[in-house]
């Protein structure tokens, strides 16, 4: 089974492939005040979804840093009748090799929502950001952390993860503080947040295979989401949590 049509048909009916509600997600982008012809990185950019309201909105310049071109093909295919051809440039590479291609430019606002993996950690990432992003500019990262200290059941489930994966919610603005980084607004993901991001993404599987029984990739979905939705149920829903960060590059 492919992991990258697994998570293209689990979160196929998801505006934004995480757990922050999207009136949150709004609001704090408001926050920016991004003014026309700023220029916008999303380093996991998926589908594109926020750039292209960022576009729709702003009249931004968007650079999107994606490594599974499935997201990318969506991504053109539904930024073609919303925004000019061109305000958006699709970059399909490793995310470490992608930005420091593009060491040269500075960007007003640097994206990256649950992808912090891509560039080696929260803390890579950030600073990898501050790197790229203009001085008194913007960056909005988001972020896993433990509500609860995770059980070794819930860490196994996960596939063998570590505690040290993720850290606490207030050690996450932490760890931006001491690179010189202004935390401005924070939001996290509510019960009912959460609720609504899993029960779409494990409908999603168990409606596909439901209408394409012939798939033979549907045993091995089946099998998954539904070992999922028991971990998320049984451990999930009380021990992760999900924030966004809005953070300024400040210059002191």
């Amino acid at each position: 089974m492919d992991r990258n049509k697994f998570s293209a048909i689990a979160h196929q009916n998801h505006s934004f492939s995480n757990p922050i509600s999207e009136s949150k997600l709004m609001k704090m982008v408001e926050m920016v005040s991004l003014n026309p012809h700023d220029k916008v990185i999303d380093i996991g950019a998926g589908k594109c979804e926020l750039l292209i309201r960022l576009v729709e909105k702003f009249n931004i310049i968007g650079t999107a840093i994606e490594l599974y071109d499935g997201a990318i093909e969506e991504a053109k295919k539904n930024s073609s009748s919303r925004v000019t051809e061109g305000s958006i440039k699709f970059i399909i590479d490793d995310a470490n090799i992608a930005t420091e291609n593009l060491a040269y430019e500075k960007f007003n606002l640097g994206i990256c929502i649950g992808s912090t993996h891509a560039l080696g950690g929260l803390e890579n990432t950030l600073q990898k950001m501050k790197s790229i992003i203009k001085e008194n500019g913007y960056i909005l990262i988001g972020e896993g952390y433990w509500k609860k200290r995770p059980s070794e059941e819930y860490l196994q489930a996960l596939g063998g993860a570590k505690e040290s994966d993720l850290k606490w919610h207030h050690e996450n603005v932490s760890v931006a503080e001491k690179l010189g980084l202004v935390p401005l607004w924070s939001y996290t993901a509510s019960d009912d947040d959460w609720d609504e991001y899993e029960w779409l993404y494990s409908s999603s599987i168990e409606d596909y295979c439901h209408k394409n029984p012939d798939d033979p990739d549907c045993m091995a979905m089946l099998e998954r989401i539904r070992a999922w939705r028991r971990t998320y149920l049984q451990w999930g829903r009380d021990t992760l949590g999900f924030g966004l960060y809005l953070f300024r590059n400040a210059n002191n």
